[in-house]
């Protein structure tokens, strides 16, 4: 048995032929956990499909979280993935080499005051910073907010990489910008910004964050 959201369980339909599926819409993923959990209780073989990594704003959490509350007694294997971060880095050159931190910008289950504490910690701390969920058609102000908090400690000039769609064939927009200018570019919810660090540089197409090898002796 599969179970999943309807577009997630699309991109491994060469995978899941002659299985049971069990599909729902957003915002219910309690409910596909609660129905993936069940059948395992009652002794079936049970996939939950997530996208990019389950432990990573994923389905694997949620899961354990329910199992506790349930008390469920049934074996898990959490199968690790590539999470959008890692994806959009791939495609960009080398932004996350060193210290990063991911944070979404969805406040639909955090508050936004903490939201914009760990944008401005992530800030002053220079890390390297992966925005999720950055913008949706109702939720528009906060990538704007998080703009201001990076530009309060980095140059106008920091690269910053926009990647829509990534890993879906005919949808994937690469952009490498920077700090000032990355807010012109089309920004959704299926879309992963990089910020980077005061020593990132974009050279030739790729977006590079220097770890400090250079110089070394080991």
């Amino acid at each position: 048995m599969v179970v999943g959201y309807g577009r997630y369980l699309d991109n491994v339909a060469d995978l899941t032929a002659g299985k049971e599926i069990i599909s729902s819409g957003m915002t219910k993923e309690a409910d596909r956990c609660r129905i993936a959990l069940e059948k395992a209780a009652q002794g079936k073989k049970v996939a939950l499909v997530s996208s990019g990594d389950a432990g990573v704003y994923g389905m694997a959490g949620l899961a354990l979280e329910l199992m506790r509350e349930n008390d469920y007694r049934i074996a898990i294997d959490i199968i690790p993935g590539v999470s959008a971060a890692n994806a959009a880095a791939a495609r960009l050159g080398a932004p996350l080499m060193l210290d990063y931190a991911t944070i979404s910008l969805s406040d639909l289950l955090v508050p936004w005051e903490m939201i914009r504490k760990r944008l401005e910690a992530a800030a002053a701390a220079d890390f390297v910073t992966a925005l999720y969920n950055p913008r949706s058609k109702k939720r528009v102000g906060q990538l704007a907010a998080a703009a201001d908090i990076f530009r309060k400690h980095r140059h106008g000039s920091t690269p910053v990489g926009v990647c829509e769609s990534v890993g879906y064939d005919g949808e994937e927009k690469i952009v490498i910008s920077d700090l000032d200018h990355f807010l012109d570019e089309q920004i959704g919810m299926m879309s992963v910004v990089i910020i980077g660090n005061t020593e990132t540089f974009s050279h030739d197409g790729w977006m590079v964050t220097p770890r400090g090898y250079r110089g070394k002796r080991f």
